[in-house]
This record gives structure tokens, sequence and C-alpha cells, in this order.
């Protein structure tokens, strides 16, 4: 592995202001701009737009499609389920 091609790999810590919520990983993104962390050093930061802490999906608050609405609403404009024929239907 050539040293002088890859990027350096490190600890980062990335925040998502929107929830409050920072944690500390590592990465190879760059940042001009550090903070302090719980341990008392200094580490690179990344603001995110989203995170799990603020995204619908992992917070629970996801809209759910009204698939029952969809479903009648389909039926009444190509009409409803047909009736099974023949012998021992219904």
């Amino acid at each position: 592995m050539q040293q002088e091609k890859h990027p350096e790999y490190r600890p980062v810590v990335f925040r998502d202001r929107a929830a409050g919520y920072a944690f500390l990983t590592r990465s190879t993104a760059d940042s001009d701009r550090t903070i302090e962390w719980d341990d008392g050093q200094s580490y690179p930061v990344i603001d995110v737009e989203i995170s799990s802490e603020s995204h619908p999906f992992y917070t629970g608050k996801a809209r759910t499609v009204d698939s029952e609405g969809r479903v009648a609403r389909f039926e009444r404009r190509y009409g409803g389920a047909a009736e099974p024929e023949g012998p021992g239907a219904g």
C-alpha cells in the first residue's frame, strides 16, 4: 500500500445540529473546525443535516402510506373484487 496516496483515517465528530446529537467515529473526512469532546481532546467536527437521531425512519415519526384508502379508491374507480364462480364457491 502506498502511504502518500491514501487519505488520513482519524477520529472525527459528526454533529446533527437539528437533533442536538453528536458522535465520535473514525473517518477520512476533513474539516477546518474542531470541537472539544467529552474526553477533553479536540477533534475535527463535521455538521450533517440528518442522522439516525433525526431521520423519520429511525425516530418512528415516518409517514405511513394509507394503503387501505388507496385500495378503496382503486375499487371505486375500477370496480370491486370479482365474485368466485363455480361449484363450491362462496
